[in-house]
Formats: C-alpha cells, sequence, structure tokens
C-alpha cells in the first residue's frame, strides 16, 4: 500500500505527500483547498473543495484519525494515529485562536485561504468536559468513541476577575506585525465547597465539567470565605499562588442548612449550601463545625457568626439552641422543629 503522509500548510490547507517523508519538492506534494469538519466523536475529516484537477485522484472526504493536543501556543494539533494510509505519527497542526469556551465545548476559529487567495473564517467545536490537572491547571477533556477523552492541557495561569469568574489568557504572535496579541477566555460559573482542602468551580448545571482545585483549608468568616492554593508551572520551581475569595452573607434556612450566599457579577447571588454542628458559645456568637450537603462529611472548617444576623428561620433555630445548651444542634435540611 503506497504511503502517504498528511500535513497543513500555513493557510489551513491539506498537504499531501506520496513520499510519506517531508520534502520540498512540489512534484511529491500537492496542497487540497477545502476545510476541516467534525463529527459527533471529535474525529476530524476534510472536505475537498471541487473541482479538482483531472490527474488528483483524492476523495471528495478524507478521515484523520488520531489525538488531539493543544500546542504551547494554543493551537490544536492532531497526532495520527498511523493505521492505514496514515504513517510515522504525522502531526497536522491548525492555525488559528480559541474562540470561546463554554461548560461542555471549545470553539477553535480557522481561517484558510485558498488557491486563489479566496479568504474564509470556520469553527470547529470540540465537544467535552472541564477539569482540572493535578497541579491546579484547567483542561478539556476531549470527548472520543468508546467512553476515551484526549486531554487539552492549558499551561499557563489563570486569574479570577472581580465577578469572582476564572479567567485564562494568553498570547500569541502575529507574524506580519511581529506583535503579540493577548487572547482572554472567560469561564461562567460558580464556586462550591465539598471537600476539606478543596473548592470547585462549577461551569453549569446538568454538566460533568467543574474545575476542582487542590487547597489548603479554607477560611470563613461572617462576611466571606477564602481559599488559597497554588498552580504547577513546568517552568517553575514554586507554583503560582492565588487567592479565591467569595464575598456574600450567611443565612439558615429550615429546608437547606446553613447558606453562604456568594455576590457574583449584576448583583446575583449563588448559595454554597452546608450542614453545620451548631453550639452557643459564652459570647453573643454561634459556633458552627462545617459539613457539605452531600454526605455530611466534615469539611474541616469552623465557623462563628454573630446571632444577631440570624432572622426568620434563624430566629427559630437560635431557640432550639437555648433549648438544648449544652447539646450540639445539626444544621441541615434535616432540621424538624
Amino acid at each position: 500500500m503506497k504511503k502517504i503522509r498528511y500535513e497543513t500548510d500555513p493557510h489551513n490547507r491539506l498537504v499531501i505527500s506520496d513520499s510519506g517523508k517531508k520534502s520540498g519538492l512540489p512534484k511529491f506534494r500537492r496542497v487540497i483547498d477545502g476545510r476541516f469538519s467534525l463529527d459527533k466523536n471529535n474525529d476530524l475529516s476534510y472536505r475537498v473543495k471541487a473541482p479538482l484537477a483531472e490527474d488528483e485522484q483524492v476523495p471528495r472526504q478524507i478521515k484523520l484519525k488520531g489525538e488531539w493536543s493543544l500546542t504551547d501556543d494554543h493551537r490544536l494539533r492532531l497526532t495520527l494515529d498511523g493505521q492505514g494510509r496514515q504513517t510515522f505519527g504525522d502531526r497536522m497542526t491548525l492555525q488559528g485562536e480559541i474562540l470561546d469556551v463554554n461548560k461542555n465545548s471549545l470553539l477553535f476559529a480557522v481561517t484558510t485561504t485558498t488557491k486563489d487567495n479566496t479568504r474564509s473564517t470556520y469553527v470547529l467545536n470540540l465537544e467535552g468536559v472541564w477539569k482540572a490537572d493535578e497541579n491546579n491547571r484547567l483542561s478539556f477533556r476531549v470527548k472520543r468513541e468508546g467512553g476515551r477523552y484526549d486531554i487539552l492541557s492549558f499551561g499557563g495561569i489563570w486569574e479570577i476577575n472581580k465577578n469572582h469568574q476564572i479567567v485564562y489568557r494568553y498570547e500569541k504572535a502575529r507574524l506580519i506585525r511581529k506583535k503579540s496579541l493577548t487572547h482572554t477566555l472567560v469561564f461562567k460559573g460558580y464556586w462550591d465547597i465539598k471537600d476539606a482542602v478543596r473548592i470547585s468551580y462549577i461551569l453549569g448545571k446538568g454538566t460533568d465539567s467543574s474545575f476542582d482545585f487542590n487547597t489548603s483549608a479554607g477560611v470563613f468568616k461572617e462576611g466571606y470565605i477564602k481559599y488559597e492554593l497554588g498552580i504547577g508551572l513546568a517552568a517553575r520551581s514554586d507554583p503560582v499562588r492565588r487567592t479565591v475569595t467569595l464575598s456574600g452573607k450567611w443565612n439558615l434556612k429550615k429546608d437547606a442548612g446553613l447558606i453562604f450566599e456568594a455576590e457574583y457579577e449584576n448583583n446575583k447571588t449563588k448559595k454554597i449550601v452546608f450542614g453545620a454542628d451548631a453550639r452557643l458559645t459564652d459570647r453573643d456568637t454561634v459556633s458552627f463545625r462545617l459539613r457539605n450537603d452531600t454526605d455530611n462529611k466534615d469539611i474541616g472548617a469552623d465557623l462563628k457568626l454573630s446571632r444577631k444576623i440570624f432572622k426568620g428561620d434563624g430566629e427559630a433555630f437560635l431557640r432550639l439552641l437555648k433549648d438544648n445548651r449544652e447539646s450540639a444542634v445539626y444544621a441541615g435540611a434535616a432540621w424538624r422543629w
């Protein structure tokens, strides 16, 4: 079987070499106009633009199977799997930029120029889930057939904006003007706490996409929750420090438990629900030992709140605490009084 090598040129066109080797000789290489597309398993195809020259025996659609990755300058790369006519682990790198990120997808804009200098831009929509790796870096798991996935690793650092959203920035060189252009990706979601040394950023309901960050123990105060964590980078011996500070207010609800209402953009709030063992203290405060609201697991955090902030259900709970005096009372969805 003839060995064929697939590559891309700087204009995102498919280049076919029937020698199996890279060659600068035009007679061994053919540049084919067309555009890339993805199927439901995120497999790549190249749809050839018609008409072709009579001597070009190329199918209208070329399927390209391999493993997805992200280059250091944030381009998409497909390493072909070497089966059939694909050989040598050919690597195809798509020129373009990450256009946007959604809770279950990554949108990559591809610009191509045909042989007749017609320029067009289209979008490849990779489907998958967002996760954090063991070094608290962002990654995107590209969904593949049979429950497999490929990992796109984002090697840079991320920040948190004033609306508590995760923001990732990367620079990309512009060859024409020889200047770098900064691209900004904003992940829209909300924070949640389920573990002692972990805080999660959830990208949306009904999705498995969440960044579960390893942290030090959290600090819980009357007007805020604060966590500190480190982002490990290959180029640095020490991790980059990040502080997650959520401003908001505490409340008690009989049908939920102890609630922290975090403040987000446009005056919107998002509730983080806890269970807790509560006791009255000698001073005018209530002491809580926090638990998560899913499996009642102790998250290793203590909180003291002034009795004055509790209204409605909170006042009823304070009466219950006074009746029990020395005994702890569980504050959670299972309250009964």
